[in-house]
């Protein structure tokens, strides 16, 4: 059957007949397919058309070949008929026998038993043959000429009709006749198989057809085979789907930089090797916030610093199981600290910031707030080895006095901020001392301390002073106040909260004198509605104004500050009892600009900022 409707039968029956002549043996057939092309017994198995009822042969067909061909027709409806009793299943996809059903390639008697053709629009799957060792492509031979006669006839047939592809060549068979381009008369298919039959030879082509034959054919010979013919009509892969790791080092390193400490070593280490290996990277352990973890221990301050020795900050505010050894390990093995941080560590001594002192000669900031042990020693060694000090805070630790205040400000001529809270022990000597040796210093705190105002009139020299934190300063008087405000043009910071003395009047100089200030704290003074009415009238430039627990504060004063000032954006009325909340309400509404603070006002800020974090009241009813 598929010797019958291959169309290089007749080729093959030529070579036989010549071997036997030759007195050549010739090899059995194979069972299953014997021609190097697809066979079309293969087509027609491998079909997905549904069988159909028998027809008689139509008389007279113009397909049909010559007699010897017909001769056979019954026999192959036969077999035709036999294979078509596969079951539906074994029919999918409908594939070749399909194209070669509309390409008129097939016999009547064949095509009548396929059923109707599948319109020319559906693009038939792949079809593979089932002999050992063959396969067909998955695009299909385009329908090719016979002779030239059908090549004139149907022009566009040597063209692939696959869309987005390139053409194929044509096979062995068809190929041998579009490259003749019809110089040579075709031989029909009754005389190449040995029959009776006359060859049929069709008028030759027009000059113009033949030339057109001829470039056609020799397109269709110089193209090259595809080495996997199946690729022509196969879907293009999608891309690959991004991947992360293929950026540059350089710049997932810049991406972890955003991380923090816990995010980096507890879940980006833990994707990968790769993500591990790049957590470890030294700019990674230059600055290390440790604060709050009470696994630090003096071993794992050991094993850090020997990591990475080139530390520059570390911060071990609360880490109760840090001993002055483990900051001793770290100060001689990191010598290029710069900023050393130890809020809260009651355990720690004068050995812990000595060792700092005298190891790391490049420090620039010291934050040991809270330590109850720290004496004047310590700060001896600061003064006399760290030049380079620009920032300390000594806050709560008790036994520091004016000794130790005294050598780091003769000693560290480059501070730039100091803060002192609550050291009973610090007078206006150490203030004298600062503003004198000191005239870099931009940020001046002595919240609590044994400090006057002889001592603080000493400022007034800081000609960059930008902050200053004069709270609780039981002995300070209206005109220092004042007199600073003049003479620090710089100033934009100035809390004088928990000062019962600081009255309207000084109030009233500040909002005038104040050319840049910006943050004016005022709690618990003793101010009225005036004051507030001098800071609307008198300033262009404050923004913040905290008047909390000043109990002759009214509805006026706030109403008045609030329409009047052009840069205000924060008041602060936090138990101010004569001011009405439903006051408050109506200033909320008419200037929404500026944030109003007061106990119901931060209560509403607080539960609306917990609903946009996803935060939900429990309805449930306890029974």
């Amino acid at each position: 059957m598929g010797h019958l409707l291959s169309k290089e039968a007749s080729s093959l029956s030529r070579d036989r007949d010549r071997r036997c002549r030759r007195g050549r043996k010739v090899p059995p057939r194979s069972r299953s397919c014997f021609l190097r092309g697809p066979c079309m017994l293969c087509f027609i198995v491998h079909s997905a058309s549904p069988p159909a009822p028998e027809q008689p042969l139509p008389a007279g067909d113009p397909l049909l070949p010559p007699p010897p061909y017909a001769a056979l027709a019954t026999a192959e409806q036969r077999a035709a008929r036999r294979l078509l009793r596969l079951p539906p299943a074994a029919w999918e996809p409908r594939g070749r026998c399909q194209r070669l059903l509309l390409s008129g390639l097939l016999p009547s008697p064949v095509r009548g038993l396929l059923g109707p053709a599948r319109p020319p629009g559906e693009v038939s799957s792949e079809m593979v043959c089932k002999r050992k060792g063959a396969g067909l492509p998955a695009c299909p031979p385009c329908k090719q000429p016979r002779c030239a006669a059908a090549a004139a006839a149907e022009p566009e047939a040597a063209a692939c009709q696959c869309p987005g592809e390139a053409q194929l060549c044509a096979l062995p068979a068809a190929a041998g006749c579009a490259a003749g381009g019809g110089g040579a008369p075709a031989r029909g298919a009754a005389g190449d198989s040995g029959g009776g039959g006359q060859p049929a030879s069709p008028p030759p082509p027009a000059p113009e057809e033949g030339e057109k034959e001829k470039e056609r054919g020799g397109e269709a010979g110089c193209e090259e085979p595809l080495e996997h013919p199946g690729d022509c009509c196969r879907e293009p892969l999608p891309p690959p789907a991004p991947d992360i790791n293929q950026l540059p080092p350089s710049i997932l390193l810049k991406i972890f930089s955003n991380l923090s400490l816990n995010e980096r070593c507890l879940s980006a280490s833990l994707v990968c090797k790769y993500w591990r290996d790049l957590c470890l990277d030294f700019q990674f352990w230059k600055q290390l916030d440790l604060s709050s973890r009470q696994q630090v221990t003096d071993e794992l301050l050991e094993k850090i610093a020997s990591r990475s020795q080139n530390i520059t900050e570390i911060n071990i505010s609360d880490c109760r199981n840090v001993s002055d050894t483990g900051v001793c390990i770290l100060a001689i093995k990191c010598p290029g600290l710069l900023r050393y941080t130890a809020y809260r560590c009651k355990q720690l001594s004068d050995t812990s910031i000595i060792a700092v002192a005298s190891q790391c000669p490049l420090l620039q900031k010291v934050h040991v707030g809270n330590q109850d042990r720290l004496t004047d020693e310590g700060l001896k060694q600061l003064g006399s080895k760290c030049r380079e000090l620009k920032d300390i805070h000594f806050g709560q630790c008790y036994k520091i006095s004016d000794e130790g205040m005294i050598i780091i400000a003769k000693g560290c001529l480059k501070l730039q901020r100091i803060y002192m809270q609550e050291n009973k022990l610090v007078t206006d000597q150490s203030v004298k001392a600062f503003a004198e040796h000191c005239p870099e210093l931009q940020y001046v705190g002595f919240m609590g301390c044994s400090v006057t105002s002889k001592g603080v009139i000493h400022l007034t020299n800081l000609r960059n002073l930008s902050s200053l934190d004069l709270r609780h300063i039981t002995e300070l008087d209206n005109e220092t106040v004042m007199e600073i405000v003049k003479r620090c043009k710089n100033l934009n910071s100035l809390n004088l909260c928990l000062n019962w003395i600081i009255n309207d009047r000084c109030v009233e100089v500040i909002a005038k004198e104040g050319r840049n200030l910006k943050e004016l704290y005022l709690v618990s003074c003793k101010i009225t509605d005036y004051a507030l009415i001098a800071i609307g009238r008198y300033s262009m430039t404050i923004e913040t104004v905290d008047v909390g627990w000043c109990k002759e504060i009214t509805d006026h004063g706030a109403t008045q500050i609030a329409q009047s000032s052009k840069s205000l954006r924060y008041l602060g009325l936090m138990r101010c009892d004569q001011v009405n909340e439903a006051t408050v309400e109506q200033l909320v509404q008419q200037y929404p600009h500026i944030t109003f603070s007061t106990v119901l006002q931060d209560c509403k800020r607080t539960l609306e900022r917990a609903y946009q974090m996803g935060w939900t009241p429990n309805m449930s009813t306890a029974s």
